[in-house]
């Protein structure tokens, strides 16, 4: 009986029993204080709202809207505009960062100043704050359509947003990416640099004793080792990203936060919209999580 009670394995399992139960006891407690509130105040909880007609606008739908749509159209309609700022988001701001990390161990002196100028100027600013400043101060400030700014004949710059190659970004869109990117770029920069300088100068000699040009250096045997150290902190910044992007709001980006929004004003569905932004953004980050999960253990080292 001494020899079950100092069995760790039991231990370890016990523990884990007990905190199962304790997670579903406080969401037990929780979910009855939110149903009695709930009836105190005449609502009755429920989910069939999304059927009835939205009869709002939404300024930027990737597919076919009309007000006359139901709840749920309009919600998906945000989710839509959520998942491509968050998608586009990830792929910019991994090139950014990226980027500017390998800036800031450039041997170059002016190279590598500006990449720390950026580095500590978008980190230490807060993102609300840039996000309102790229849409107010610079797009509201372009020229109307009419006389939009041409750059090469490959990129427009106008009020109504950003075109690049033929495609369009509202000015909302261009300043909730440019922000996010820029402002991620930052801290992703600092990931790069320290995972760069984690691997050892031996690695860095062995290629050049071979031969191999600085770049691919860089390329080949540099930042492939430091993928093991970079991958993991890269994920929260996906993650920040992604729920970041709900900002969105004060600039007027018609996100999955922005509609349900203005579908809790209108419904007064305060704890059923709350549910569904929360399912959204929880699923968003799973994920990401996973995918980069898989990433990072197929750049892992495999011991034999």
């Amino acid at each position: 009986m001494m020899s079950f009670w100092r069995d760790r394995r039991f231990w370890q399992i016990a523990i884990q029993v007990i905190a199962v139960i304790l997670a579903i006891a406080i969401a037990m407690v929780l979910w009855i204080n939110v149903t009695r509130n709930l009836q105190q105040l005449g609502i009755q909880f429920g989910f069939d709202f999304l059927q009835q007609e939205a009869s709002f606008d939404i300024g930027e739908t990737p597919i076919n809207y009309q007000p006359t749509d139901s709840y749920s159209r309009a919600l998906w309609i945000g989710l839509l505009n959520t998942l491509r700022v968050a998608i586009a988001g990830i792929i910019f701001t991994t090139i950014v960062g990226i980027s500017a990390g390998i800036a800031r161990l450039s041997d170059n002196w002016l190279v590598r100043n500006i990449a720390l100028v950026y580095v500590e100027i978008f980190r230490n600013t807060p993102l609300l704050l840039q996000l309102l400043f790229w849409y107010s101060a610079v797009f509201l400030s372009f020229p109307n359509v009419n006389n939009r700014i041409s750059l090469g004949g490959l990129i427009y710059l106008s009020q109504d947003g950003l075109e690049v190659l033929g495609l369009r970004f509202s000015s909302e869109l261009a300043a909730l990416l440019i922000g996010l990117t820029f402002y991620t770029g930052a801290f992703i920069a600092e990931i790069v640099r320290g995972g760069i300088q984690s691997v050892s100068k031996g690695q860095w000699e062995a290629a050049r004793s071979l031969g191999l040009k600085p770049v691919l250096i860089m390329r080949l045997v540099i930042f492939p080792q430091a993928l093991r150290v970079i991958i993991p902190p890269l994920t929260s910044q996906y993650l920040n990203l992604t729920k970041n992007s709900s900002l969105a709001i004060a600039i007027g980006y018609p996100d999955i936060y922005f509609v349900a929004s203005t579908t809790f004003n209108q419904t007064g569905k305060a704890v059923e919209v709350m549910i569904l932004i929360m399912l959204t953004y929880l699923t968003f980050s799973l994920i990401i999580s996973l995918i980069m999960n898989l990433f990072n253990r197929s750049v892992q080292i495999k011991e034999r």
